[in-house]
């Protein structure tokens, strides 16, 4: 349906290319406009769906972008981890060079013999030949953050600095909103909201399309006269177009948009679900990996105080030297052991990459604190996860 006000330009001229045996000129300078009235929403909607699709691609490059700010933090803490070992290493290693040197003056003296040299020197080199191995993981954290900065492992390096800070504590009565910010979560909330505006689309689909259009301008036949007022013309109309019969064509795309839609949901509810998981796993054995500190730590002391006792039995000659080499090889072992604990106790951490991984931040700001007071290059790029609004499924059944 179409109905339509103008009016014609006087300098036209006559209708047929051919007038009293000869061509005749038309010059025409055209200007046309065309409104489409969305009184049902159809191009809301549509601007609405690629809208949320945009967004939804932004949370997919966050996607991205997460994981790999989280492996880069890891790097950095394991290699922190390991420079603790090493250090516990190099003092166990001086402390055993001194009982070497004990066992060698009271060898000399005659007061002892020769197989508690001996055993002090295999503990020593025993001890020291676990250096290289410590030394092997560093380089290759150190390495695997060079590349993750994106420069040649050859010109970059961390200066040692053992990571010996407590993690934080978990707040008590952290909201489950947190898990909006993980990227994957959004991305998902955003395609179910666009799938959700495309329902509104094939809905409107159902309505008459209206439009408006307006065209106007000058023709003559000289160009002489073109822009003269009688060569005026213009031309006001609207126009209706409805389907009247599409053989269930509309009735299943919107079938399709709303199946489409449930997919979405489905597919929403996933990441969801493994979020909640994920951090309570992370939680859980944060828990128990405090216990475990505890009783670590509980037995350094007992291990230390048991060396002592048997140095100074050592040297009131009361007992061998193996009694000092069962004792001193159970120290390092549970300070080993205490390493390793606060390692662990670290990687779920509030401050781990993991566990903030997982709840959908990035890396805070004490990580970059640490990394410029040790004076290194790496720098860590942080992004604000974007305030992703929030949408609901409207009634389309009102709406239409």
């Amino acid at each position: 349906m179409k109905n339509a006000f103008e009016e014609f330009s006087k300098n036209a001229p006559p209708q047929g290319a051919i007038s009293n045996g000869r061509t005749e000129n038309d010059f025409q300078l055209p200007i046309e406009l065309s409104y489409e009235i969305d009184a049902w929403g159809r191009v809301r909607k549509n601007v609405e769906s690629h809208r949320e699709a945009a967004q939804a691609s932004a949370a997919d490059l966050a996607t991205v972008n997460l994981p790999m700010h989280a492996q880069l933090a890891l790097f950095y803490f394991q290699a922190r981890s390991l420079d603790a070992q090493e250090q516990l290493l190099q003092s166990t290693v001086a402390q055993y060079e001194q009982a070497l040197q004990l066992n060698q003056v009271r060898f000399q003296g005659g007061v002892g013999s020769e197989v508690e040299v001996e055993q002090a020197r295999t503990q020593l080199e025993t001890t020291r030949a676990q250096a290289p191995d410590v030394g092997v993981l560093r380089a290759q954290c150190e390495h695997a953050v060079a590349t993750l900065i994106g420069k040649p492992a050859t010109s970059f390096s961390l200066a040692p600095l053992p990571l010996r800070t407590p993690p934080p504590p978990i707040p008590t009565g952290v909201p489950s909103e947190l898990l909006e910010r993980r990227p994957d979560i959004a991305s998902a909330e955003r395609s179910m909201a666009a799938a959700n505006a495309r329902i509104g689309v094939a809905k409107a689909a159902y309505y008459p399309l209206l439009s408006l259009t307006a065209a106007g301008g000058f023709e003559s036949g000289a160009i002489t006269t073109l822009l003269q007022g009688p060569a005026g013309l213009w031309s006001v109309g609207g126009q209706a177009i409805q389907t009247l019969f599409d053989r269930g064509r509309r009735r299943a795309a919107s079938d399709q948009a709303v199946a489409a839609y449930d997919q979405t949901v489905a597919t929403y509810r996933e990441p969801v679900l493994t979020s909640f998981q994920q951090v309570e796993d992370n939680l859980a054995a944060l828990r128990i990996l405090e216990n475990e500190a505890k009783t670590q730590n509980e037995a350094v002391v007992a291990a230390q105080k048991s060396l002592d006792l048997s140095i100074q039995r050592y040297k009131g000659g009361v007992t061998s030297f193996l009694e000092v080499t069962v004792a001193q090889s159970a120290t390092l072992s549970d300070e080993a052991g205490r390493e390793h604990s606060r390692a662990a106790n670290g990687r779920c951490s509030p401050v781990d990459p993991g566990i903030r991984r997982r709840m959908g931040q990035h890396q805070s700001a004490r990580a970059a604190r640490v990394l410029r007071k040790a004076g290194d290059e790496c720098q860590l790029i942080f992004i604000r996860p974007s305030n992703l609004e929030r949408t609901k499924r409207e009634d389309l059944e009102d709406e239409s």
